[in-house]
């Protein structure tokens, strides 16, 4: 059943959103496939601060989600994979919400619009680096068209986790689906 997307607005993050960011990312359960832990307030402080860098440098970052009611949601982007184990440099999108925002849509309304924007920058392809165990997140890359493009354990917690792939540009069709390794997230 196809349902109508809620109505969001993506904007830069200010340094305020940096308080919403630490309030709604408090729940054990928002943070189950994050470390687990809720970060402290000056983790967000200097996270908001880099997306306002990224955006200014790129024209993407990770995005403040608000609704209809400038509600604060969660957030939902793109960014450059800067860690030194998977798809080091390409760009991967992204969202995390509060607990209570979930299942109404919001994530794939907002990581629509990132992709609507992260291809006005002419990026070719992104990716989605998922932790296998989560099927909501899941749930959206597919929503978005993305594709299974490899598996991959990471290096610290050491939990399976998927990357998906979508192409931003046209190009030659994908070919079939068939199970990868890690280093197959790598174009």
């Amino acid at each position: 059943m196809n349902r109508a997307l809620p109505a969001v607005r993506l904007r830069v993050p200010t340094h305020e959103d940096a308080f919403a960011w630490h309030r709604v990312f408090a729940d054990p359960e928002v943070m189950e496939f994050h470390g687990d832990e809720a970060a402290e307030l000056s983790a967000y402080e200097e996270l908001t601060a880099r997306q306002r860098r990224h955006d200014a440098e790129r024209g993407f970052c990770l995005w403040t989600v608000v609704d209809e009611t400038d509600r604060v949601l969660g957030f939902t982007g793109a960014q450059p994979w800067e860690r030194d184990w998977g798809p080091t440099g390409e760009i991967e999108i992204g969202w995390r919400l509060g607990r209570e925002h979930w299942g109404r849509g919001y994530a794939t309304a907002a990581a629509r619009q990132t992709l609507e924007r992260v291809r006005a920058t002419d990026v070719p392809e992104v990716i989605a680096m998922v932790d296998a165990r989560n099927t909501r997140s899941a749930a959206v890359t597919r929503r978005l068209g993305m594709r299974l493009a490899g598996t991959f354990t990471t290096p610290v917690s050491r939990r399976e986790g998927h990357c998906y792939r979508l192409p931003l540009r046209d190009r030659n069709p994908e070919p079939p689906f068939r199970p990868h390794d890690v280093t197959d997230c790598h174009r």
